[in-house]
């Protein structure tokens, strides 16, 4: 049991790290600000970081997900 628990410990840290990374690799949403700056952004760069966005908020979900689940598991070892 304690095998078990050693290594849902050390995916559970490999997820959070998981996590955080991703969450920090996601642009911002203060594309309101960016006006007032002047910083203007033109349609090919909106799309080329829109995928990129996409990707990263489905890898967020998934990720949370299994961290969620691992969470579960040790509290009830």
């Amino acid at each position: 049991m304690d095998v078990l628990k050693t290594i849902l410990t050390i995916l559970e840290v490999i997820s959070s790290i998981a996590v955080i990374v991703v969450i920090m690799l996601q642009s911002g949403k203060e594309a309101g600000l960016g006006a007032l700056s002047g910083n203007n952004e033109t349609y090919l760069s909106k799309s080329k970081f829109g995928n990129l966005d996409k990707i990263l908020a489905s890898a967020t979900k998934w990720i949370a997900l299994v961290w969620v689940v691992l969470t579960l598991s040790l509290s009830l070892i």
